[in-house]
């Protein structure tokens, strides 16, 4: 932001006294995009690329009265957008972000889309800080142009100098927000004509189902695909404090399993086979079971129990006292408590040794803790080495602003529900195709919980076939996980070249 000023003259009583102090007011902010050229080798191929980066003003109407006042500059938002060089007209754009709500979107840009990633190593083998950056021949940008959103309060996004962040952080004001982003960089840079995507990975595939409806009805921007990265569409799925929601219970009991499996609980049987196991009891016999309360007799009681323990790894004097009704936060500080361990939320196959041994809750999450710093060290040393952006405010990783400050007012008294939203966009564009990226070991965005989910969506069979399902013996960040990483860079490649052919 520029730090000029526009002055006003002082003044003064008859007696010619000075009655104010010099009033300023911030002169009105610009874009400040930084553009930059890049090579990356892809096979034998040579990909000759734009990089753009920094941040673009978004503006509101003012009216008063009724008569119209002009636009005045309410948020700078953050965006890097990479550009093929020499493309032909109508390559395909994708929008993406991650979620939070809160989060930077450095995590799906240096971890899976980006022409440049981190090299953090996983699980076992983590690296040692600083973090190297290292080409990704694995980009989207193979097969489509990208532009990384950082929504208001994350990154370097701020609302501008004396104004509130506040009309962003809510469902409603993030996705006016950031479809005001979406229009303003498609209009300036004439990709009108261009296919169309959205990716967002967690609560970023909340607002991304929210963006594809607002889009199309508010500026009838038709999208081509939508990306969903361990999503979460239906949080009622995963609340389990909301009168004592029985259904969240049943829909981790899989991801339970995935964790015991691969932290030695099912020695001898494959993970494909414990799933199974784990799915068809969930979805049939334990939403039984929690639903007859003290209607239970003993022996449905103790099979029960039994039943979740040697599922969930966990013993069976936990579950009984439990109640068999597993809390996932307490969950990861109980799995490997003999070991004085804590297991990953975000990633199961993370641990980290325990503050307490006798806490009932984990008190930090091991997969945070080790993914936190590799990418914001790497996007600091990136976006001013490499792409030649220096801005001095802090990049804002996990912004506690949105934390604190995130409302929800739209769904007062009820969990956040965004697939009627999801109906509606696919009923009003058919052509709307959507891909589904689920990790096992994922205990943030529980993958049988994604699929109830999506399985409850009130479609026609011609439009539920637009929808496809991808796996990965992965967390929350799936492409943490390096062997998922690359198998994900083929399927989105994949579904991005399906959606739109002429990329």
């Amino acid at each position: 932001m520029s730090d000029e000023t526009e002055t006003r003259p002082r003044d003064r009583t008859a007696e010619g006294a000075d009655t104010s102090a010099q009033t300023t007011r911030p002169a009105a902010p610009e874009d400040d995009l930084v553009p930059s050229q890049h090579t990356l080798k892809v096979g034998r191929k040579t990909l000759h690329y734009t990089a753009t980066t920094g941040r673009v003003v978004l503006h509101e109407e003012v009216y008063a009265d009724g008569v119209y006042q002009g636009r005045r500059a309410k948020a700078q938002v953050g965006l890097t957008a990479y550009t093929l060089d020499g493309a032909p007209t109508g390559r395909p754009v994708t929008f993406a972000f991650n979620g939070g709500p809160g989060s930077a979107s450095c995590f799906v840009h240096l971890g899976l889309f980006g022409p440049r990633r981190v090299a953090m190593g996983d699980v076992g083998a983590l690296t040692p800080p600083p973090y190297a950056v290292v080409d990704n021949p694995e980009t989207l940008l193979t097969v489509s142009d990208l532009v990384l959103i950082d929504p208001v309060s994350t990154g370097y996004s701020r609302s501008v100098e004396g104004e509130k962040p506040d009309p962003y952080l809510s469902f409603k004001g993030d996705i006016d927000s950031v479809g005001e982003v979406i229009r303003y960089w498609t209009s300036e840079n004439d990709r009108w004509g261009s296919p169309k995507l959205i990716a967002g990975e967690s609560y970023g595939t909340t607002r991304a189902v929210g963006l594809a409806e607002h889009l199309q009805s508010r500026y009838g921007m038709y999208l081509n695909g939508l990306i969903l990265i361990s999503s979460v569409l239906d949080f009622g799925t995963l609340d389990f404090e909301v009168h004592r929601n029985d259904r969240a219970h049943a829909l981790y009991l899989p991801h339970y399993a995935a964790a015991a499996h691969y932290h030695g609980k099912h020695e001898g049987r494959s993970l494909q086979d414990v799933l199974a196991e784990a799915e068809e009891y969930a979805a049939r016999d334990y939403p039984w079971v929690l639903s007859r309360g003290n209607r239970l007799t003993a022996d449905e009681r103790a099979e029960a129990v039994s039943t979740v323990a040697r599922l969930s790894g966990l013993t069976p004097d936990y579950v009984d006292r439990a109640n068999l009704r597993i809390e996932h936060w307490r969950y990861y500080g109980e799995l490997l408590r003999d070991q004085r361990l804590t297991v990953g939320r975000l990633d199961a196959r993370f641990t980290g040794h325990a503050a307490s041994a006798i806490a009932e809750r984990m008190d930090a999450d091991p997969a945070m803790d080790a993914l936190v710093g590799p990418y914001a060290t790497a996007y600091n040393h990136y976006v001013r080495t490499e792409l030649g952006y220096r801005n001095p405010l802090p990049y804002d990783v996990s912004s506690e602003v949105a934390h604190k400050a995130w409302k929800f007012k739209e769904f007062e008294a009820k969990p956040i529900y965004v697939l009627d939203l999801l109906e509606r966009a696919m009923r009003q564009n058919p052509h709307l195709r959507v891909h589904v990226a689920y990790g096992y070991y994922d205990g943030a965005t529980p993958y049988f919980a994604a699929e109830d989910a999506l399985a409850h969506l009130q479609l026609p069979d011609e439009l539920r076939a637009n929808i496809e399902h991808a796996y990965y013996e992965a967390g929350h960040m799936t492409y943490v996980h390096e062997a998922s990483r690359l198998q994900q860079s083929k399927d989105l490649a994949a579904f991005v070249t399906g959606c739109a052919p002429t990329g």
